[in-house]
């Protein structure tokens, strides 16, 4: 009977990471030929592995206020006034210092507590009899021998929870891959924050953001290097960060981040977003020094079969090609998964070089993709058929325009949304069209496009460059900007004229999209007061000050926008960033039926954080406030908040960008 396919995203690979002692025993498996797994149980030596995680699933929202987690859309009750803590007496006692979240390894010949150094053991006690039952389940000398070498070590307690010497393992006091003087946030962002409102609002991050630029400086928080909020697991918070940076579509990012800690010290939550980001990435090696230090854990056969090619795949890699044909010959007969999966794990274990075979894959009968098919597929080279490439998820755009072994021009098709979310930027993107360029087997669409961007950098004429933008620009749909990024350096090469005034607007916009907020100042004597490019100046120039009213009037009456949802924007950034007097702010506000005072316990939190000029922690709130698929979803009130708390919080170039992008894309 065929299996089902076990590699749905809702899986979770890591179900039982977290070891278990059962009344002083350790018990591991033992896999004979078949799919039957064998249950032994020594007194003392053997392992288990039990446990499990509770997955949550991701539900479309209609509004960034649903997408709070629970207490975050109310406003907080009013604190009750709290006494003062009475000063200890002078004789008290100072408080010991708190343990570390990882106990270093005890060392050689250390003296059990206590007990004094060459102090006389105790007289012999002789082990309990062993009942009837644990004398059953001692392996067989047949069993013993079919036993691998990992296995061996398991059953005997011989192998070690870390791969690293002591003196090489990382500390768990800073987790991360930018320091402070490489752009990340502060060390110390989240060291003195309650650690329940962090894993709240990091759990509530589990989405896209609607905001290339609050996607950007999301993904900058996440990688930075930082120490936990005190009382939290440092791995737990590693492991928060690595699941928003997983929710966004950066899976390389995530990769780094749960490689900066030693896998020994791993859980099982780091295991799970490890195993998303490994097989995103296509990099199912990744995963190997978890597997080889603790074993296949026990599972149920759907996951299971994902960890017998894993572990099948990392013995070819460790030089045992003979054992690894054996597995996946075995779960191919035992049909333990489709055989499409079967036979592309096959063949990425066959890269590894001695003892394996051709292996001719077969797409006949295959229907859908999976992440585990998708990334194997392209790690080996193998075509995907188009049909299976239409229409595809959100998922597989993400991961395929970052994976380098993809096909180019596939990687073109998904690199639009990729730089319209934040995950390429704009040098990213005109690299990837100049390796489309130059690829003479690259045809089709991504060929014309890279034509065309060749065009709007090196044309005599500028006419002729806005012209060939244009035609990129109009790729851009449904309030996609990925054309706009791809264009970003080419529309700065634009000298500002009136004779293309009519397209300020658009160049303005394209500029904006990779930061290029001089570049873009230099057209505000062409642009007419009132417009959209008058709008993104207002907000994206740096000491600006502010906007006239007859301005303001103008741009809304001309907004045809839904809702006039871009005059919504426009007034909530000009607020947020104090461009805008206070009686016209109440005027606007009565025209376009806006209430910017009204509160929840979200804009208090992440007003709190402004005024204590926190970024990291500022930054954290943004993306949980910004969640969504498009700018229909955000609120001006959202916006005014998340553009008034960066701005006090040190962040006003992002606050400045998030707000002008509000503005273009609304």
């Amino acid at each position: 009977m065929a299996a089902s396919d076990p590699f749905a995203p809702s899986r979770s690979p890591f179900h039982c990471l977290a070891p278990m002692m059962v009344q002083g025993k350790r018990v591991v498996a033992v896999p004979p030929k078949s799919k039957r797994r064998l249950s032994i149980v020594v007194p003392s030596l053997l392992v288990a592995s039990a446990g499990a995680i509770v997955g949550g699933l991701a539900i479309a929202q209609d509004a960034p206020e649903s997408l709070l987690p629970p207490g975050f859309d109310d406003p907080a009750p009013a604190p009750s006034p709290t006494p003062a803590p009475a000063s200890p007496p002078p004789t008290a006692a100072p408080m010991p210092a708190p343990a570390p979240a990882v106990a270093p390894p005890d060392p050689a010949g250390a003296v059990a507590p206590g007990s004094a150094p060459g102090a006389v053991p105790g007289p012999f006690v002789p082990p309990a009899e062993l009942s009837q039952e644990e004398l059953s389940q001692i392996p067989s000398l047949e069993e013993l021998e079919d036993l691998s070498t990992d296995q061996l070590d398991d059953l005997l307690g011989l192998k070690p929870k870390f791969d690293i010497p002591p003196a090489a393992r990382r500390s768990l006091s800073q987790v991360g891959l930018l320091a402070p003087n490489e752009g990340g946030m502060p060390v110390q962002s989240f060291a003195r924050q309650p650690p329940r409102l962090v894993r709240a609002a990091l759990a509530g991050t589990s989405g896209p953001l609607v905001s290339r630029w609050g996607h950007i400086l999301l993904r900058k928080t996440m990688a930075s290097r930082l120490a936990a909020p005190l009382g939290m697991d440092p791995v737990e918070f590693a492991a928060l960060r690595a699941g928003v940076l997983n929710s966004i579509g950066e899976y390389a990012t995530a990769r780094a981040l749960v490689q900066d800690v030693d896998t020994g010290n791993w859980n099982g939550a780091l295991g799970d977003e490890a195993m998303t980001a490994f097989i995103a990435t296509a990099d199912m090696v990744g995963i190997c020094p978890l597997i080889r230090l603790r074993g296949v854990p026990e599972e149920t056969e759907a996951d299971q079969a994902r960890w017998v090619m894993l572990s099948a795949i990392c013995n070819a890699f460790a030089g045992e090609s003979a054992r690894a044909v054996s597995q996946l010959d075995g779960a191919l007969n035992d049909e333990i998964a489709p055989a499409i999966d079967v036979l592309l794990a096959r063949r990425y274990a066959g890269a590894a070089g001695r003892g394996q075979r051709g292996v001719e894959i077969e797409w006949e009968g295959v229907d859908a993709l999976n992440p585990w098919r998708f990334a194997l597929a392209n790690a080996v080279g193998e075509p995907i058929p188009e049909a299976l490439l239409q229409d595809i998820p959100a998922y597989y755009q993400r991961a395929g325009a970052t994976m380098a072994m993809a096909p180019l021009g596939e990687r073109a098709d998904y690199a639009a949304r990729a730089a319209s979310e934040g995950i390429f930027s704009a040098r990213a993107m005109v690299d990837l069209y100049s390796a489309v360029y130059a690829n003479d087997g690259v045809s089709g669409e991504p060929n014309e496009r890279a034509r065309q961007l060749r065009t709007a950098y090196i044309a005599q004429d500028p006419s002729a460059r806005i012209a060939a933008m244009q035609s990129l620009w109009l790729t851009d749909q449904n309030g996609d900007y990925g054309a706009h990024v791809l264009t970003a350096y080419a529309a700065a090469r634009i000298v500002p004229a009136e004779a293309y005034a009519a397209n300020a607007d658009e160049l303005i916009a394209s500029m904006l999209m990779a930061g290029l907020d001089r570049d873009a100042a230099a057209w505000a004597p062409i642009v007419a007061d009132g417009s959209q490019g008058w709008a993104l100046l207002a907000l994206s120039t740096a000491q600006y000050g502010e906007v006239t009213q007859s301005a303001l009037d103008t741009f809304v009456d001309n907004d045809a926008s839904e809702d006039q949802r871009r005059s919504r924007f426009l007034i909530a950034g000009l607020a947020g960033l104090g461009r805008i007097n206070a009686d016209d702010l109440g005027a606007f506000e009565n025209r376009l039926s806006l209430n910017l005072a009204k509160t929840s316990r979200w804009t208090q939190v992440i007003e709190q954080a402004g005024e204590l000029r926190n970024p990291g922690l500022t930054a954290m709130l943004v993306g949980l406030g910004m969640q969504g698929e498009s700018w229909s979803q955000m609120t001006p009130l959202h916006l005014y908040h998340i553009v008034q708390s960066l701005t006090r919080a040190g962040l006003e170039a992002e606050a400045r960008m998030i707000a002008a992008e509000a503005v273009a894309r609304g």
